[in-house]
């Protein structure tokens, strides 16, 4: 099978998650669920789903659609469109099954396939996040995993923002060498 395949074959949608969970839990596997935007993928995330793969079994990860991003994170967000989100987030090794969601938060989702982890960031403690409550009703529990929040998509785009306004443009450094 060739990896584009294999990338998209992970990459489901709601009723098609439903039924992978339904078979991975048929076979013995346990289900953790890890979510978030994932714009302009960074060092991060990749700890965090490896911490949140770490715990065991499958690895959902349930990525912000584009306009729930940009409710969360503002205009001009998300840099990366949702598809190609998601099919990133899918590229890694540790990840099981992607699904993309248009809610502000992965309550419905922890819903539906009832997780029996749910990953979440260091940016968070257990008592913190927010579907907490929903994620103890249906079975599962919290676990924080990943590095200290040292890096942030926010961030790397106020970085670049920041430094294209302070550097000069080629065209125009080019133009005053020339008139030297």
């Amino acid at each position: 099978m060739s990896s584009k395949k294999q990338i998209n074959n992970k990459i489901l949608s709601r009723r098609e998650l439903h039924e992978r969970v339904a078979a991975w839990r048929r076979a013995g596997e346990r289900i953790t669920l890890a979510n978030g935007a994932f714009d302009l993928l960074h060092v991060g995330h990749v700890r965090y789903l490896r911490g949140a793969k770490a715990l065991g079994g499958k690895l959902v990860v349930a990525i912000n659609s584009d306009k729930s991003v940009r409710v969360l994170k503002g205009q001009g967000r998300p840099v990366v469109p949702e598809n190609e989100r998601a099919e990133i987030v899918a590229a890694l090794a540790d990840v099981d099954a992607v699904v993309i969601f248009p809610e502000l938060d992965v309550r419905a989702i922890v819903r539906e396939i009832r997780p029996d982890i749910q990953a979440k960031g260091t940016d968070y403690t257990a008592e913190s996040v927010p579907e907490r409550a929903t994620v103890m009703e249906c079975g599962g529990r919290v676990e924080i995993v990943g590095d200290p929040k040292h890096h942030s998509s926010s961030q790397i785009i106020r970085a670049r923002k920041s430094s294209s306004r302070r550097a000069p443009s080629r065209r125009s450094s080019s133009r005053r060498s020339r008139k030297a």
